[in-house]
């Protein structure tokens, strides 16, 4: 009868101490798995959020800059761009084109997408009709181009530049989700050292358990050989 005791009392300590083991290594599994989506949410939030958000910015720069640039050229007496402009200007188009590549390989949310493509259409059309005031400067046609870029060129590069602002927009609105998922993580991940550290105080309590059961078992033999 002791003995079915004893082993009795053993199964249940070893089918205990199992239990606990494999809550341990399923809370670790989690924890791991919540460290790596946290790690993709910072690397995300500095690759697809941080960066292209001041290469847009950037890019609203060279647009700022050419519309300063054709300004000066068609309505300032400073004519010292006029020899330049299309030199200017194309290498100002050829950064803004090296960013938008850059930021199309970027991780995009489907708004992102859609004002992407609009900007882009815009983009292009703005480009046909700075041509056709580039050739009205170089071709001395100046009262054609200043008429030109009032009726269209500055709406065409103002509505490129909204645009700008609305992706610009999307990148705060979608990094702040990245943020809040970020936050949600940690919480989560305190909740699973919480638990490891009650596991280790259950680990605890059950050895004391087994060495205080031993103990009373080897004084009741020891009891009982003496009698």
């Amino acid at each position: 009868m002791r003995f079915a005791y004893t082993l009795k009392q053993k199964t249940k300590i070893a089918t205990l101490l199992f239990f606990v083991m494999a809550c341990s290594i399923l809370i670790r599994i989690l924890e791991d798995k919540s460290v790596k989506s946290m790690n993709k949410s910072f690397m995300s939030m500095y690759n697809d959020r941080l960066i292209p958000v001041t290469d847009l910015y950037y890019i609203a720069e060279h647009m700022h800059a050419k519309q300063a640039l054709f300004e000066r050229s068609l309505f300032s007496r400073d004519s010292s761009d006029l020899a330049t402009i299309n030199e200017r200007i194309n290498l100002r188009n050829a950064a803004v084109d090296s960013l938008i590549n850059k930021y199309e390989k970027t991780q995009l949310v489907d708004q992102e997408k859609k004002s992407l493509d609009i900007f882009k259409n815009r983009w292009m059309k703005a480009a046909v009709i700075e041509k056709d005031i580039i050739q009205m400067i170089t071709g001395n046609a100046m009262d054609k181009g200043r008429k030109l870029y009032e009726n269209t060129g500055r709406q065409a590069i103002q509505g490129s530049i909204q645009k700008l602002s609305e992706l610009i927009s999307i990148q705060s609105k979608v990094g702040q989700e990245l943020i809040q998922d970020s936050v949600f993580m940690v919480s989560g991940s305190k909740i699973y050292s919480a638990l490891q550290l009650a596991l280790a105080i259950l680990i605890g309590i059950t050895i004391v358990a087994i060495i205080s059961a031993s103990n009373v078992i080897k004084l009741k033999n020891d009891k009982f050989n003496l009698n």
